[in-house]
């Protein structure tokens, strides 16, 4: 099977030169095709960090005891492994005693969880962190560190300012994405400025140079198994495939990570995949079944044959394969408007999902912005 974008990115084919076609998934970012047809105006997202704003659902309800210390933390204009450090410093342990469920964005304000490990001592003046760029808000006690993906999802409230775009086509932008979800594309922070995580990937992966902590080493090959999966949808955004099944798909029930193989693509399945109940997935490239079967199992490997040694690489590391929904559902999504009159968009998203890749279905960014 075949398809512009895929082959398109197939020109891109020679491994370890400036042509491989990951080290240029930077430039690339802006052509991932959209599923509804394009953006339907313009309007600038980011004027302050206050225009983004991102509070953590988390999974877990911390029970009052125990010997971690989960906190609860609003953040403005700054990194979530920075707050980590500055917990660490103040509470006078190592920053591996310092956990988080997920990553929040820098040029935001955001609320999320933190753990501190404290076995035997009580908390510190949390308080005492006020003036910073962050401060915590609550401080309870748990028996369990938290995990990374340890939440629901994370709702977003984005307000919009300079939005030009015609009423009737942006309202109903907003149903067909609430109606029909969005790909499922990593956003494009997670290959790091100017692509530098796929960069320094490649020099952790193929020229052996330099060494880097186990946090870096786990961001570098997450952004390689972001690329790669990003190609396989982009292809089958292109195709149309992107929210339906092929033979052989590997299906992933609505809010679940596991995930079933179907070799026949019957009626019943079809009302399931409209329904919004199951999902075609995409993979998480490493070592171990990549699940998927027949002509849904061919149209990954013609998509990814250029990035062979990318693959190799991450199995030559074991690092697990996984799948990943090619489609994501926002809840609640709505545009209400500010006491300026200004556009505020609010949704929810499943953990894992990325807000810069609902909006690009919307917006497109404005040149005097």
């Amino acid at each position: 099977m075949s398809c512009p974008v895929a082959d398109g990115f197939a020109k891109r084919a020679a491994p370890l030169t400036g042509d491989d076609p990951l080290l240029q998934y930077k430039a690339l970012w802006d052509d991932l095709p959209c599923a509804w047809g394009g953006a339907v105006g313009s309007g600038r997202i980011r004027t302050a960090p206050e225009d983004f704003r991102v509070v953590e659902v988390a999974s877990v309800v911390p029970a009052g005891e125990g010997e971690h210390s989960w906190l609860y933390v609003r953040k403005r204009d700054s990194n979530t492994q920075w707050v980590a450090r500055e917990l660490a410093r103040h509470a006078q342990v190592p920053l591996s005693a310092v956990s988080y469920a997920g990553l929040k964005d820098r040029d935001a304000v955001t609320e999320q969880w933190f753990s501190v490990h404290l076995p035997g001592r009580p908390d510190p003046d949390w308080q005492a962190l006020e003036g910073h760029a962050f401060q915590v808000l609550r401080a309870v006690r748990h028996s369990r560190k938290l995990k990374t993906g340890t939440l629901r999802g994370n709702r977003f409230a984005v307000r919009i300012c300079g939005l030009d775009a015609d009423p009737e086509a942006f309202e109903q932008r907003l149903q067909q994405l609430a109606g029909g979800g969005f790909p499922n594309y990593f956003g494009n922070q997670r290959f790091g400025r100017d692509g530098g995580n796929l960069a320094a990937a490649a020099q952790l992966l193929f020229a052996r140079r330099g060494r880097v902590s186990r946090h870096q080493r786990g961001i570098y090959l997450s952004a390689v198994r972001a690329a790669l999966f990003n190609r396989v949808l982009a292809a089958r955004v292109a195709d149309g495939s992107w929210n339906t099944a092929l033979p052989g798909e590997a299906l992933q029930l609505d809010g679940k990570s596991a995930c079933f193989v179907t070799d026949e693509v019957d009626t019943a399945l079809l009302e399931r995949l409209q329904a919004l109940e199951v999902h075609p997935t995409g993979p998480l490239c490493g070592q171990g079944d990549a699940l998927a079967r027949g002509l849904a199992e061919q149209h990954e490997q013609d998509v990814l044959r250029s990035c062979e040694h990318w693959i190799a690489a991450l199995q030559r590391l074991r690092v697990s394969a996984a799948r990943r929904a090619l489609r994501v559902v926002p809840r609640d999504l709505r545009c209400a408007f500010d006491a300026q009159g200004i556009p505020v968009l609010e949704f929810f998203l499943p953990a894992g999902a990325y807000a810069t890749s609902l909006l690009r279905e919307i917006l497109r960014p404005d040149p005097h912005g």
